[in-house]
């Protein structure tokens, strides 16, 4: 079969910040991939985003600054925009539109997927199940991720939270399968992309890693892009390949941004802080294209980690993303100050399908029940210290100081850890039981008396001073 050769059309009708409009076109459709060439023979790339009768409004990913209407032409190819999916991503660092930056050839696939891509049907889904521990311990013990889940990370301007992304994809790890990682940063600074890349040198070289990076100064357009292709990458290495793929996404919010920005520019009526309307179902045609396949072996997760502006929670962004995903991991600004690493704010972070990854052959008995003992006696430690700063320490009872002794503890042991520390999971939930053994034990209820008062007795032998 002979492929058509794309048409190609002479003189631009105007030029709007990254949109150029043609007329007098036939034959184009919406999602086309299109090529425009200048004057000087540059080319650059782009997709049709509106057909109105002749007109067709194509969004150019490298802006139109330097196009000469009169000298311009466009070529439409006649499909949706498609990439190469194949192992070969594995190993490479590319920009925000696949083109490498490591100083290696053009990727090359197996076949052409559409960029696209579409979410998966519920009715062909299966329940997500089984973990991936990060190596985390406060994310592996408190909120567990597991395959085929979405669990966003929730930040502000100014926390790691770049860098913990980084450090999940380094040491992110499952029991069984072929694990591999797509790394989509988006609208960082160069220093960051460099900090990054370096973090992900070893798993890179590996083979195990695929890495997209679009820098602020990089085209707006093209951050709309980065993680539909991220996806469209992992979606062959997940659901065609059989393996199990992790995708983590930094920073939602500038792809937010770029949303509204292409929206503003052509003539949308704003929605909500100036987001388009769509915005909801926009996020949901990227978060829902994760999980399990019932005629796959594979599974796909993903992290999209995204900022709060002014740590309000209620903004669009993640406001929305709460909605579609399956729990949140919250960093907290209060952490960051006490000098802890990661920053996690228990109390605000869960995941929803933590039940399905945990429990015998996949970590350990007693994990979810740790678990919801240290989220209860978290709470009652806050409310002591709110209760502190009433009546001062001094005026608390034994029991009350002990859970301002857990909550330090647990801080300092459990959730405090190093940047390149990678915990497995029975030192995780041993630390979590360090922490746990300094409260009565008849608090402790939800334990079971066996373990409890086997870690008692472990911990008075470790610490003599402390039992005494």
């Amino acid at each position: 079969m002979i492929d058509a050769i794309p048409i190609e059309y002479a003189g631009g009708r105007s030029a709007n910040g990254p949109l150029l409009v043609f007329d007098h076109v036939t034959g184009v459709g919406w999602d086309e991939d299109a090529t425009i060439t200048l004057a000087s023979g540059e080319r650059r790339h782009g997709v049709v985003l509106d057909v109105n009768d002749d007109l067709a409004v194509v969004q150019v990913f490298e802006g139109t600054s330097g196009i000469s209407l009169s000298g311009v032409r466009v070529a439409f190819s006649g499909t949706p925009m498609r990439v190469p999916v194949g192992p070969q991503w594995l190993g490479r660092v590319c920009n925000g539109r696949g083109e490498p930056i490591d100083g290696g050839p053009p990727v090359r696939g197996e076949r052409l997927a559409a960029v696209n891509g579409v979410p998966i049907n519920p009715a062909a889904r299966e329940l997500p199940r089984d973990p991936i521990i990060t190596g985390i311990s406060a994310i592996d013990g408190l909120t567990t991720l597991v395959r085929g889940q979405k669990l966003p990370i929730f930040s502000v301007g100014g926390l790691p939270h770049l860098e913990l992304a980084a450090q999940i994809a380094a040491q992110a790890r499952v029991g069984d399968g072929t694990f591999q990682i797509v790394f989509a940063a988006m609208g960082v600074t160069h220093a960051d992309a460099d900090a990054t890349r370096d973090a992900l040198e070893e798993r890179s070289q590996a083979g195990d890693l695929a890495l997209l990076i679009n820098t602020a100064s990089d085209p707006v357009v093209e951050r709309v892009l980065t993680p539909r292709l991220a996806l469209t990458v992992a979606e062959h290495l997940a659901f065609e390949r059989g393996g199990h793929v992790l995708v983590l996404m930094c920073d939602m919010t500038s792809y937010a941004e770029a949303v509204r920005e292409v929206s503003a520019a052509r003539g949308e009526v704003p929605g909500r802080q100036g987001y388009p309307g769509y915005l909801f179902s926009d996020l949901a045609s990227l978060y829902e294209r994760c999980g399990r396949l019932r005629v796959s072996s594979g599974s796909l997760t993903q992290i999209p980690v995204l900022t709060m502006p002014a740590g309000d929670i209620t903004h669009p962004v993640p406001d929305l993303t709460g909605y579609i995903t399956e729990g949140q991991v919250v960093l907290s600004q209060e952490m960051q100050s006490c000098n802890i690493y990661p920053p996690f704010d228990a109390l605000s972070s869960l995941s929803r399908l933590m039940r399905h990854g945990v429990g015998p052959e996949q970590t350990r008995q007693d994990h979810m029940a740790v678990a919801g003992q240290v989220y209860a006696a978290l709470s009652h430690a806050r409310q002591v210290r709110e209760l502190t700063d009433l009546v001062g320490e001094t005026g608390l009872a034994e029991n009350d100081r002990a859970y301002l002794r857990f909550a330090d503890a647990l801080d300092a042991g459990f959730i405090n850890q190093g940047r390149t520390d990678h915990r497995g999971i029975d030192d995780s939930l041993e630390r979590a039981w360090a922490a746990l053994t300094l409260l009565p034990s008849g608090d402790l209820s939800r334990l079971d008396p066996e373990d409890v008062a086997q870690h008692v007795a472990a911990n008075a032998r470790d610490k003599p001073e402390a039992a005494a």
